[in-house]
């Protein structure tokens, strides 16, 4: 008599250890530290990466490779922004420094939550400079390998 394992649905609460990675390397890698817990359908992880998820069965241990753009979306030259150097000291520290790779976190205007900008340039001026933000996912646009290995699956 065989016992099937748990399945992924499309609401399930995962125990995993996962590695995202894309060009110059992983983004996030969990295979080192503790292994992470999430709910599929809450938006933790990306709807392309989620759907590889689907069906997989605990103890699955696999890797998936995302064509550019599948998994986070093409790169969107909107979301490059200059911001004044007068409201980054407003809105955070007023001796912070900004360095070309440096990640910085806003606050989203509600105050619930934040989400991060890479710094691509930095201006000094007679008006206090700025800086330029890249708000895209650092893997928008870029073919992304994703290696999962599943715990448990509830």
């Amino acid at each position: 008599m065989t016992t099937s394992h748990p399945r992924v649905h499309a609401t399930s609460f995962l125990t995993l250890h996962y590695r995202l990675s894309g060009p110059a390397g992983d983004i996030i890698n969990t295979f080192n530290d503790k292994p992470a817990t999430l709910s599929l359908g809450t938006g933790e992880l990306s709807p392309a990466v989620e759907h590889c998820l689907l069906g997989l069965e605990e103890g699955t241990h696999q890797t998936f490779s995302l064509e550019a753009g599948a998994a986070f979306g093409p790169r969107n030259p909107e979301m490059q922004q200059w911001v004044a150097a007068k409201l980054l000291r407003q809105l955070g520290d007023p001796q912070q420094t900004y360095a070309v790779g440096d990640v910085v976190q806003f606050p989203t205007p509600d105050g619930q939550s934040s989400y991060a900008g890479a710094v691509q340039e930095v201006k000094t001026g007679e008006d206090g400079g700025a800086v330029l933000f890249d708000f895209n996912h650092p893997l928008a646009g870029h073919p992304v390998s994703f290696e999962v290995k599943l715990i448990g699956v509830l």
